[in-house]
């Protein structure tokens, strides 16, 4: 099976032996992406091309090609780190969010900024976008071949976003003032404040159109209705910072297999939160019956990220360890280890749901792609 064909991920979790390729990412990596002059703090892969962007404390967003490992562009106008990076659902927008208080819009075919958005009271950490509920008929901004190299500066002419070429109306934000904003993509104005949190809001996830959850250094998971926004439930076990919480990547469901395996397995899949904190432990969450399944207590520091892989059958999780791991959720065991990923801390994870490609960043100034087998 070619590498981008969309049937690749989703294997059963059974040895590899039978074909089934499990998506799994080894070492070594195939393209370290060196750029940034500081820690690379978020990285989020492109859902249409094979583009991954990186977002550093050196207040700059790079663009790479993860197939050539090439280095693309850089994206400017943040005047302090870049905590956190979303796609909207179709590809045709980046929002980017900073310790300078803003948020930035940004249209990935001419990578101009073309709106800023302001209302926190301190870091902003995290950065989301709500898929609306509707089919994805546009396939996103393409590459621009302007090779300036550089994009910065906001267009005044041409800053309506559609909410159909984005795929999203909505945006969510997590602050260090104690705070989540649901922000309004067409206007940039802020529609709604949650404060649910009595510190710190550090990580955000959202499930497809219906859910999404908050998390950071009250230890508490706080899960809403994405339509009424309204809290559904909490999950508490963590015994310190919660650093990141997410559901399964969400992918075109294997439309080629119409095993009820697979298909039983994605349904279980949904039902699943991940979250990793800095009490070393990766927990695994059951949504419906509001219990933790599993506790793994492999990493040897602070778990710095966490993602549910497509197949729905593993976490892939990260951290000050410097290490990447793929725990297995049916026999609830590290099922691979990836030593010394990065020479420094891992703090970041972005996995494409279709193509087989794993991206890390690292306190190092580098991020990495990594193959998937």
């Amino acid at each position: 099976v070619g590498p981008s064909s969309s049937s690749d991920i989703g294997g059963t979790s059974g040895s590899s032996a039978g074909g089934s390729r499990r998506m799994l990412p080894r070492l070594p990596s195939t393209h370290t992406l060196q750029g940034h002059s500081a820690v690379v703090l978020t990285v989020q892969v492109h859902p249409v091309f094979t583009v991954v962007v990186s977002g550093s404390e050196d207040g700059t967003i790079k663009i790479w090609d993860h197939e050539s490992g090439d280095y693309v562009r850089t994206l400017k106008g943040h005047t302090n780190s870049v905590t956190g990076l979303d796609f909207s659902p179709t590809g045709a927008y980046l929002v980017s969010s900073s310790t300078d208080l803003s948020m930035k819009l940004w249209d990935f075919s001419t990578y101009a900024c073309i709106r800023t958005l302001r209302g926190h009271d301190h870091t902003i950490s995290a950065v989301r976008f709500l898929p609306v509920a509707q089919t994805m008929n546009s396939s996103g901004g393409g590459i621009s071949s302007n090779n300036s190299g550089e994009g910065s500066g906001e267009s005044n002419n041409n800053n309506q976003i559609d909410v159909e070429s984005a795929g999203s109306h909505y945006l969510l934000s997590a602050s260090r003032d104690k705070t989540v904003k649901v922000w309004d993509v067409t206007t940039g104005f802020c529609d709604q404040t949650l404060s649910d949190h009595h510190d710190w809001v550090r990580c955000l996830a959202v499930r497809k159109h219906d859910l999404f959850a908050t998390a950071g250094n009250d230890t508490v998971i706080h899960l809403y209705d994405t339509a009424t926004r309204k809290q559904i439930c909490d999950f508490r076990g963590h015994e310190h910072v919660i650093e990141s919480i997410a559901f399964v990547s969400e992918t075109a469901v294997n439309k080629s297999s119409s095993s009820s395996t697979v298909t039983k397995q994605m349904e279980a899949a949904q039902d699943y939160l991940a979250s990793g904190g800095r009490d070393r432990s990766v927990r695994l969450w059951k949504i419906s019956s509001q219990t933790c399944l599993h506790v793994f207590q492999v990493h040897e520091n602070w778990v710095r990220s966490v993602l549910i892989h497509p197949s729905g059958n593993y976490i892939i999780s990260a951290g000050d360890d410097r290490s990447i791991r793929v725990l297995d959720i049916a026999s609830q065991r590290c099922l691979r280890h990836l030593e010394s990923a990065h020479p420094h801390f891992v703090t970041s994870l972005s996995m494409h749901p279709t193509l087989p490609i794993l991206v890390s960043g690292s306190v190092d100034t580098t991020a990495k792609c990594w193959m998937l087998d």
